[in-house]
């Protein structure tokens, strides 16, 4: 996880100009007055507004999780994974989506106009006890690989994340080629973000196989270069034993 989060703000203003269309042609999706409800999940996209507040259930009135801002705290667009979708008492299309935050596994629900999503087409599973990622796109196999886990007392977490943000690490071999941040945050909380946990390339592949990180995912470069070309940002994320 070594200076993974703070590199990551270089590729902070890229994403930014991603937002301007709606992209569901071709998904599942419905028309509810003006608003385009996507009805096929796990999907992905980026709010359509300046922020929202993240409910505990989908109603106005429900208690308050947090809010989310367009522009994350490094100044990238916050990429939303909805799950699942419900209507509330007013009729209103409500999505329940993964939460970015302590204590991982946290959901809540935002109303569907406040974001655009497309159906996500691929998907990253990690074993972490036979230290393995396998990549699937459009429910194919493509890839498979060997990965190094966080060591004991500092384990990467299990559970359901996403792919947050993705960057190409600057002149930092220790991060390798290529490095994603996922919604998952490590049992550190010192590191710069609080502790968020990354998949990223290495410049020590001898380590793949074991249990040394404080917390991230290491994959060979060849992995990272892989990743780079089939997981895009929302890319659902499931670290089981």
């Amino acid at each position: 996880m070594k200076r993974f989060v703070t590199l990551a703000i270089f590729a902070a203003a890229i994403a930014a100009v991603a937002v301007a269309a709606s992209a569901h042609t071709g998904s599942a999706a419905t028309r509810s007055g003006s608003v385009v409800v996507e009805t096929q999940f796990p999907a992905a996209g980026q709010l359509t507004v300046n922020s929202v507040v993240v409910r505990r259930k989908p109603a106005v009135k429900a208690p308050k999780i947090k809010t989310l801002t367009y522009f994350r705290s490094d100044f990238r667009v916050q990429e939303i994974l909805a799950v699942a979708s419900a209507k509330g008492r007013s009729g209103v299309t409500w999505y329940r989506i993964s939460l970015p935050m302590r204590p991982n596994g946290t959901y809540g629900w935002i109303p569907a106009k406040a974001v655009s999503l497309t159906p996500t087409v691929a998907r990253i599973v990690v074993d972490r006890s036979s230290r393995t990622i396998d990549v699937y796109r459009n429910d194919k196999h493509v890839w498979h690989g060997k990965v190094a886990v966080g060591a004991p007392g500092m384990e990467t977490p299990l559970g359901h994340y996403y792919v947050a943000a993705t960057f190409v690490p600057y002149q930092d071999p220790f991060l390798g080629v290529y490095a994603l941040e996922t919604s998952a945050y490590s049992k550190l909380t010192e590191w710069p973000g609080g502790g968020v946990v990354g998949i990223h390339g290495t410049n020590e592949p001898w380590l793949l196989g074991k249990a040394v990180s404080h917390g991230c995912i290491r994959v060979s470069n060849t992995t990272a270069s892989h990743l780079k070309r089939l997981t895009p940002l929302g890319t659902p994320i499931w670290v089981k034993d």
